[in-house]
C-alpha cells in the first residue's frame, strides 16, 4: 500500500539480436542466458516473450564483416537481412513496439558511430547515412527508430527524413546521454563491433559530465526526441533523475550489458541471490525516473513476476 515506486513488465523493452542465416542460436559468452537468432529462432523466441507479457522490444544486427565497409551502406540497402528481419517480426506480431538501432557502427569496417576520415569521426558527413537509415527502417516498418551514434544535429535531421519520406507517425526515442563507458564491452561481443581504432570518447559523453546532459536533451527536445534515453543506468541514476525532472516526455534508461553481465557473474559464484539483485538493480532504475527500462532482464523479470 505505501510503496512510492512500482515496477512492472509493461517498463520494461527486451534487447535481442538477429543474425542473417539459418537455425542459429548462439549463446553471448560474456552475456549469459542471451542469444543471437536467426529470423527462424527469433520468432518463437519472441512469441515466448509475447506469451509472458513482454511487448516492447529493440532489434540489434549482427553484421557479416564482408558486408562492413566505411560508409555503412550495407545498412540501407534493399538486401539488408535486418530490415527483412523488422518486417517479418512485425508482420508476425503486429500489436508490439519495435524499436531499432540507428548507427553506423554495427555496418561500419571502422567500428564507429560516425563517418572516419584520417582517423577523424566526421559529424556533419554522418547525419545523411544516419538519415538513410531511419527512413530504410520505417519502410521496414519499425515503430519507434533509435539513433544511438551521439552525432550532433541527428535527431532534426532524422525527423525532417522521415517526415519527407512519409513517416511522420515514426517515433525517435534518442540515446540523448551516452556515456562512454566501460559496461558495453558484451554489447560489443554480441555484434562484433569493436572499434577497429581508437574509442568513442570523442562523442559520447564524459563520465565527469552531468550538466552536459541537460545540454544534449535541451537539443534533443526541441529537434523532435519523443523518447530521451539515459546510457548506462545503474552508474547514471541521477542523469535519469535529472532528465525526467527537467522535461516532459518519456525518459529511458539502457540497463547495458556489462550491468547485467556483473549480476549474472556472482549470481553464478553464490555471491548474490539472482532474483533478488536482478528486481533491485531494475527497481533502482525504475524509482530514478525511468518510465521504460531496457534490459537484458527483461524475459527473466516477465517469469518472475507472471501471474
Amino acid at each position: 500500500m505505501v510503496e512510492e515506486t512500482n515496477l512492472s513488465v509493461q517498463n520494461l523493452i527486451y534487447p535481442m539480436f538477429v543474425e542473417d542465416g539459418k537455425a542459429i542460436k548462439t549463446e553471448i559468452k560474456s552475456l549469459p542466458n542471451n542469444f543471437r537468432f536467426s529470423i527462424d529462432q527469433l520468432l518463437p523466441e519472441m512469441e515466448s516473450c509475447v506469451n509472458l507479457g513482454i511487448d516492447k522490444f529493440v532489434l540489434f544486427p549482427a553484421i557479416a564483416e564482408g558486408l562492413k565497409n566505411t560508409i555503412a551502406s550495407h545498412s540501407y540497402s534493399t538486401d539488408n537481412f535486418y530490415l527483412d528481419a523488422i518486417h517479418k517480426v512485425k508482420n508476425e506480431f503486429p500489436n508490439i513496439s519495435l524499436m531499432s538501432d540507428v548507427a553506423m557502427d554495427p555496418y561500419s569496417s571502422d567500428g564507429h558511430d560516425g563517418l572516419v576520415q584520417n582517423g577523424v569521426i566526421l559529424n556533419d558527413q554522418t547525419l545523411p547515412i544516419l538519415g538513410k537509415m531511419a527512413v530504410a527502417q520505417a519502410q521496414a516498418g519499425i515503430d519507434i527508430v533509435g539513433p544511438s551514434d551521439m552525432m550532433d544535429g541527428r535527431i532534426g535531421f532524422i525527423r525532417d527524413e522521415l517526415d519527407m519520406a512519409g513517416f511522420s507517425d515514426t517515433s525517435i526515442m534518442s540515446y540523448t546521454a551516452k556515456y562512454a563507458s566501460s559496461f558495453y564491452g558484451p554489447f560489443r561481443d554480441a555484434l562484433d563491433s569493436q572499434p577497429k581504432s581508437g574509442d568513442k570518447k570523442s562523442y559520447q559523453m564524459n563520465p565527469s559530465n552531468k550538466n552536459e546532459a541537460l545540454i544534449e536533451a535541451e537539443l534533443d527536445y526541441h529537434e523532435g526526441a519523443d523518447i530521451m534515453m539515459v546510457k548506462p543506468a545503474t552508474c547514471y541514476l541521477d542523469i535519469i533523475h535529472l532528465l525526467k525532472e527537467n522535461f516532459d516526455i518519456p525518459i529511458t534508461a539502457y540497463n547495458v550489458s556489462g550491468e547485467c553481465a556483473m549480476i549474472y557473474a556472482a549470481a553464478e559464484r553464490g555471491w548474490l541471490n539472482y532474483n533478488d539483485a536482478m528486481s533491485e538493480m531494475l527497481l533502482s532504475i525504475r524509482r530514478a525516473g525511468a518510465d521504460g527500462i531496457l534490459t537484458y532482464f527483461a524475459k527473466d523479470f516477465a517469469k518472475l513476476n507472471k501471474r
